[in-house]
C-alpha cells in the first residue's frame, strides 16, 4: 500500500568502511562530490558535536506522527543512521529523549530528522549524532501513515537505504552506496591538501598567485595600489 509500508533493507554499507569516514571533515567529502550535493543549510547538529558515520535506515512519515520511527528503531542494527523525512515541518516533535535513550541503547550510530526535535537541553548536553530542522516542546501522534526502507528527499538530496550518511559541524550529506570507497580515497586526498596548505598559511608562505591570475583570465581591471 503506497504510504504506509515496512521494507526489508537489501544492502548496506558496511560499517568498517563507514568507520573510516570518522575523522574526514563533511566539507571534503563534499566538495569531492561536486559540492552538489547536501541536506540543506536547515539540519543542524542539535548534540555536543560528536560527528556521524552509517549506513542509512530511512524513514518518510507524515509530519508530526512518529509511529514510524518506533518501527524504524525496532529494525535498526548496531550503528544504523535512522533518517527521518518528516516534511521538514516543525510543528512537533518527532523525536524526544526518551526515544534518543532507545537509540543510544541499541548502539545506533545518530538520528537525521527532516523535522522538529525536543527536549532540546538533553540532546544539547549528550554526544550522540542528532541532526535535525528544528525544536518544538509540542509532541508527536502515533497515527501513521508512514514507509520504511524507501527511498526519500530532503533539500533535494536523494537517500537510498543503505546509503553512507556522514554528518559533524557542518552539516549531513549522503554518499552513494556505489561511490563510497572511491569518494572516501578522494577526500582523504583532499583532506592531506588542506593539511599542507594550512601548514604555509602558519608559516608565512601561503602562494596566492592563483588569485591575480583567475582575475586576469576573467578579463577583470585591476588597478595598481601605488
Amino acid at each position: 500500500m503506497i504510504g504506509l509500508k515496512v521494507l526489508k533493507r537489501r544492502r548496506a554499507v558496511p560499517a568498517e568502511l563507514a568507520l573510516q569516514f570518522i575523522g574526514v571533515p563533511v566539507s571534503n567529502v563534499s566538495d569531492c562530490m561536486s559540492r552538489l550535493f547536501g541536506g540543506g543549510a536547515g539540519l543542524r547538529p542539535m548534540h555536543s558535536g560528536r560527528p556521524m558515520s552509517g549506513p542509512a535506515l530511512t524513514v518518510r512519515t507524515r509530519p508530526g506522527d512518529n509511529l514510524m520511527i518506533h518501527k524504524a528503531l525496532q529494525m535498526a542494527a548496531p550503528g544504523d543512521i535512522i533518517v527521518v523525512d518528516a516534511g521538514a515541518d516543525l510543528s512537533n516533535a518527532v523525536i524526544g529523549d526518551l526515544l534518543v535513550g532507545v537509540a543510544v541503547q541499541r548502539g545506533l550510530g545518530g538520528l537525521v530528522i527532516n523535522g522538529a526535535i525536543r527536549d532540546a537541553r538533553a540532546v544539547r548536553e549528550g554526544d550522540f549524532p542528532i541532526f535535525a530542522a528544528g525544536v518544538t516542546h509540542r509532541g508527536s501522534y502515533k497515527d501513521g501513515p508512514g514507509e520504511i526502507n524507501v527511498p526519500i528527499a530532503i533539500d533535494g538530496m536523494v537517500i537510498e537505504p543503505g546509503d553512507l550518511i556522514i554528518g559533524d559541524d557542518d552539516g549531513v550529506l549522503c554518499v552513494p552506496f556505489d561511490h563510497v570507497q572511491s569518494v572516501l580515497c578522494a577526500a582523504r586526498k583532499k583532506a592531506d591538501a588542506e593539511a599542507v596548505t594550512a601548514k604555509a598559511i602558519a608559516a608565512g608562505q601561503l602562494d596566492t598567485a592563483w588569485i591575480d591570475a583567475k582575475l586576469h583570465q576573467l578579463g577583470c581591471l585591476i588597478e595598481s595600489p601605488r
